[in-house]
């Protein structure tokens, strides 16, 4: 199984995430789709996938539905993705991704949560080319060779593409992601995905030693506190 499936499959079956920040995320990036399509369910697939996410995540319909009105003018708010890439302890790298409606706010934060550990924000690219950006989908299905042959016609290639009992994990450009979900339910019928995910995985893992291991805990925390950080991707094995 693809170190990134077990990595992203890890952190969402965290029962200990707050309510609270999970609606807000969802209710940005609802936005954010609504946003740079039609505000219209129907009429936007990114935005209908969204919504999808966000109803089996139990995000109450009344945010779901504020998101898509502010898209459409109801409200002041006007997020941003905003992503920031940062050196941890060691040979730890972090990959910050945001959604912002205040972006001096949202940078002096992070920068603060860096400057508290004594470690630095680095520039556009700095660690990122030591990522891969993905998108990971997994669902169950006994069509495993029909979907990869359709998959490949419509020239789609998987980076990864593993069935264990019956679970098919595809790992494949975040650009190819939505015609592969109709790709696969054409042939797999309506689908659950256990697994959808699009994000930043790191090509090597490092280990810290204890000292290094709980600053870089601290970074985190101090990190995954922030309202306006929505993931956060780093290179440090045996950390989700």
């Amino acid at each position: 199984m693809g170190r990134a499936y077990e990595v992203r499959k890890a952190s969402i079956q965290k029962t200990g995430a707050i309510k609270a920040k999970t609606y807000s995320t969802f209710a940005k990036e609802i936005y954010l789709a609504a946003k740079k399509g039609v505000p219209e369910i129907e009429s936007n697939v990114i935005l209908k996938r969204m919504v999808e996410k966000a109803k089996k995540a139990q995000v109450p319909s009344d945010i779901i539905n504020r998101a898509i009105d502010k898209a459409k003018g109801v409200g002041g708010e006007d997020y941003h993705e905003v992503v920031y890439e940062g050196f941890g302890p060691g040979a730890s790298t972090l990959i910050i991704k945001t959604l912002t409606d205040n972006v001096n706010r949202t940078v002096g934060m992070v920068r603060a949560a860096f400057n508290k550990v004594n470690k630095s924000l680095g520039v556009n690219n700095s660690v990122s080319y030591n990522y891969d950006y993905l998108a990971i989908i997994t669902f169950k299905t006994d069509k495993e060779e029909e979907i990869f042959g359709c998959l490949l016609d419509a020239g789609i290639e998987p980076t990864e593409f593993e069935n264990i009992e019956g679970e098919l994990t595809i790992s494949l450009h975040p650009n190819d992601s939505n015609k592969a979900k109709d790709i696969i339910e054409s042939i797999n019928g309506p689908t659950e995905y256990e697994l959808d995910e699009v994000g930043m995985y790191a090509k090597d893992e490092v280990e810290l030693n204890a000292e290094d291991l709980e600053v870089f805990d601290k970074l985190y925390k101090l990190l995954d506190e922030i309202e306006d950080v929505t993931e956060i991707y780093h290179n440090v094995k045996g950390r989700d």
